[in-house]
């Protein structure tokens, strides 16, 4: 990724912005190289992919066009690599503040590192904005020792113990990845029914790993790094201490649009308002994929794909009145 060109706080000047490094930020990310556009990806997380990074690298997904399953991680390298011959800058780890309007109609927008991007127009790709895993109280001492939110690398938990807490797709999805690398499993859930799809938790109930429910995390101990859980059972008050090197707190996360609400832009339940070109109510700024709504919305990664496009191909004919919006098909550029 070109990343290292650009130190921090140094002015930026590009035909588009998009302001988020999901799938559907990656794909904006190829198809404004495809126009003959310059393109930034502004993303808070320090690597790109967004939510499919963050929380399920090596999950199958399972409604891509063409690919049957593709894991997570996959994916994000994918639409990388169709991206990077037009060699777009990504500036990782680096929040979007502020947006003004230049003289000429840019948008301007300015980033926590103390740096100003102007562009042509903005794309606004936030997936569900910035989101902050709900903490495990019991093992907040451990966090980063023991304790993590996320599995990006599977490997980090092979051999050990490890405890996940919470019913839903994230907590199940886990235990099946690690079920065969980890020396032990055990799944905590304070219920006794779970949010996660009904043959995950058919296929955990059916393999090695133990499902503890009614139950809660009341203690966390190790000596620098957690070494046992203790596991409050609500039925009958007793308690299990579960050896365990590695727990994993999947208890969901809450989400906000951040500095993105003083833009002035029109948000409906968390959501930003967009018309059929993908533009929003603030000229030059645009948004697609999950971050978006209007009537008929469907949020999967397919059609956030197809909205990027449609960002794109609309911006580029604001920025360039004499452009068509729809540029033809890529088989029909000379090879």
């Amino acid at each position: 990724m070109n990343t290292s060109s650009i130190a921090s706080g140094a002015e930026l000047d590009v035909d588009i912005l998009i302001v988020g490094a999901g799938p559907a930020g990656l794909y904006g990310a190829y198809y404004a190289g495809f126009r003959g556009l310059r393109v930034a990806v502004i993303d808070a997380l320090a690597e790109p992919g967004g939510q499919v990074s963050a929380m399920y690298p090596e999950k199958a997904i399972l409604d891509i066009a063409g690919f049957p399953a593709i894991k997570g991680r996959d994916l994000i390298d994918g639409l990388l690599a169709q991206a990077a011959p037009f060699d777009p800058i990504y500036l990782m780890g680096e929040q979007a503040l502020g947006l003004t309007h230049d003289a000429f109609g840019n948008a301007v927008v300015a980033t926590d590192a103390g740096r100003r991007i102007t562009a042509g127009a903005v794309i606004v790709t936030g997936g569900i904005g910035t989101f902050t895993p709900r903490p495990l109280t019991k093992g907040l001492d451990f966090l980063g020792r023991g304790l993590s939110y996320f599995v990006p690398d599977l490997s980090e938990h092979a051999g050990k113990d490890v405890v996940i807490v919470g019913g839903g797709d994230s907590a199940f999805d886990w235990a099946m990845h690690l079920e065969p690398i980890a020396n032990s499993v055990t799944l905590v859930h304070r219920r006794d029914k779970f949010r996660a799809h009904k043959s995950t938790v058919a296929k955990v109930y059916d393999s090695s790993v133990r499902v503890l429910v009614n139950a809660d995390i009341s203690s966390v101990r190790g000596n620098g790094w957690i070494a046992e859980v203790d596991v409050a059972h609500r039925a009958d008050k007793s308690t299990t201490t579960l050896p365990a090197q590695s727990v994993i707190a999947a208890l969901g996360f809450t989400a906000d649009l951040g500095p993105l609400t003083e833009w002035g832009l029109e948000i409906d339940s968390r959501h930003i308002v967009v018309n059929t070109r993908m533009q929003t109510n603030v000229d030059r700024v645009y948004a697609a994929g999950d971050i978006t709504d209007y009537p008929g919305k469907v949020r999967l990664i397919a059609v956030g794909f197809g909205e990027a496009a449609t960002a794109v191909n609309n911006a580029a004919a604001v920025l360039d009145p004499d452009a068509e919006i729809f540029p033809g098909h890529s088989t029909e550029q000379e090879g």
